[in-house]
């Protein structure tokens, strides 16, 4: 299902655009077939770039006054306004359609009037009055028009990027379940299968070292499972029959037979995700209320722009009419509420994905704003708030034993073992550069 960013009331099947206010519509949530390259974020910055290489010199003639011709202008911003500023346009035009003005409206009003002024007077200088002229061209403003675009562009590059590395979060969590499982058959044989084709009550048998399929019980066997993905724990948990094993975390060395109890989008890792999601896209109380002001202040802008334009014309100085079309384009722009319309989705979304990518998951948008006037905080467990991972502090030697040969000891039976604590004191035993011994008939 794809929704608008912008209006999440907006729900279709297949991408397009948004009625309302044409922006284009994105995956309501995130999946592995997703793909890597995100087809609006590559548009944008084309659009970007090119609009940046034709402002330029549009920017350099309108400030150094070389090469001061009207027609090049003309030209130069072609490009940027009717090509690269389409979108813009266009959200703009759906807005006013569907009486649901928002920044786009502003951009689209202030830039194109810009623009269409300048063409007039680069066209047909001959109809502005004479104290207009300046060696019979008149002054034009393409210059504005371009570069507004230009920025309006970069901003949108920016907000689709923050976009894009939440959707690599939820897509590293995807990462996390295995692709395959073991199934075993009813002569007691096995079979891989992909791991969308488990169903509840398949028997799956989970080998060392492997990921765990499903959610599930323990029907038969006894391992350490390492469920650090969900805990934060790094000492394994010893599973036996009759036990709950949760998908995507880790068998460390026995082999065991599990029978799958939620699969799919049950899974507590799919839970996750969706919590991840809906995180991203939900709205906190603030965005809330900068929609409504919106939807006030885009329409207060509009008219104070038209007012700006009458009093500028009727009693402003001459020429009148380039003061007043001016200052009511100046008005237009200036109070654009791109970042009222911004600022609050965008970080949201790469406030979700940092807190993902770290391990945090945050149920949603209110929870976040919430989180600024929490003065205490209470854990329930050290690996929360640690590294996850034990660590050798100091050695205290017993009897008649120092601490150096008790560590070359240790750290010689513990070389061949996975555990998180045989590996806590392998690597400050190599810290200290001790030389290790052989050890015979090794077995965990």
């Amino acid at each position: 299902m794809y929704t608008c960013p912008m209006h999440t009331q907006i729900q279709e099947e297949k991408p397009g655009d948004c009625p309302i206010c044409g922006m284009a519509l994105e995956l309501e949530s995130v999946n592995k077939d997703l793909p890597e390259e995100n087809n609006e974020l590559k548009d944008m910055t084309v659009r970007f770039w090119a609009g940046l290489a034709f402002t330029l010199p549009i920017l350099f003639i309108a400030m150094t006054g070389i090469f001061n011709n009207n027609w090049i202008q003309l030209i130069l911003s072609l490009p940027v306004v009717l090509w690269a500023g389409y979108p813009f346009f266009k959200r703009g035009w759906f807005s006013l359609v569907n009486r649901q003005l928002n920044m786009f409206t502003l951009i689209a009003l202030g830039t194109g009037t810009a623009f269409i002024y300048s063409v007039v007077a680069t066209l047909w200088p001959e109809i502005f009055p004479a104290n207009m002229l300046n060696d019979s061209s008149v002054h034009v403003y393409f210059e504005a028009a371009a570069g507004i675009i230009v920025l309006v562009l970069l901003g949108q590059v920016l907000e689709l990027k923050a976009r894009s590395q939440t959707n690599s979060a939820i897509k590293a969590l995807i990462a996390l379940a295995p692709k395959e499982a073991t199934l075993v058959n009813d002569d007691n044989s096995f079979e891989q299968i992909p791991i969308e084709h488990v169903k509840i009550g398949d028997l799956l048998r989970v080998k060392p070292g492997e990921k765990i399929a499903v959610d599930g019980i323990v029907i038969e066997g006894k391992s350490n499972i390492d469920e650090a993905m969900i805990t934060g724990e790094s000492i394994p948990v010893t599973k036996t029959v009759g036990e709950k094993v949760i998908g995507a975390t880790i068998n460390l060395n026995g082999s065991l037979i599990i029978r799958a109890e939620k699969v799919g989008s049950e899974t507590m890792l799919a839970q996750i995700i969706k919590m991840v999601n809906e995180a991203s896209r939900s709205k906190a109380p603030i965005q809330r209320m900068a929609d409504v002001v919106s939807g006030y202040f885009v329409p207060a802008v509009i008219l104070v722009a038209i007012i700006s334009a009458i009093v500028w014309g009727f009693w402003g100085p001459e020429p009148k009419l380039a003061f007043a079309i001016i200052n009511a384009v100046a008005v237009l722009i200036i109070a654009c509420p791109c970042a009222l319309g911004l600022a609050t989705p965008v970080s949201i979304m790469v406030g979700t994905g940092l807190g993902a990518r770290n391990g945090i998951l945050i149920k949603d948008a209110s929870s976040l704003e919430q989180m600024e006037t929490i003065n205490t905080l209470v854990v329930d467990k050290t690996g929360t708030l640690t590294e996850g991972k034990p660590k050798v502090t100091r050695i205290v030697a017993c009897a008649n034993y120092s601490d150096n040969e008790i560590l070359i000891y240790a750290a010689s039976l513990e070389q061949a073992s996975e555990h998180p604590l045989a590996l806590a004191i392998v690597n400050y035993a190599k810290a200290q550069k001790i030389n290790f011994k052989n050890a015979e008939d090794f077995e965990s």
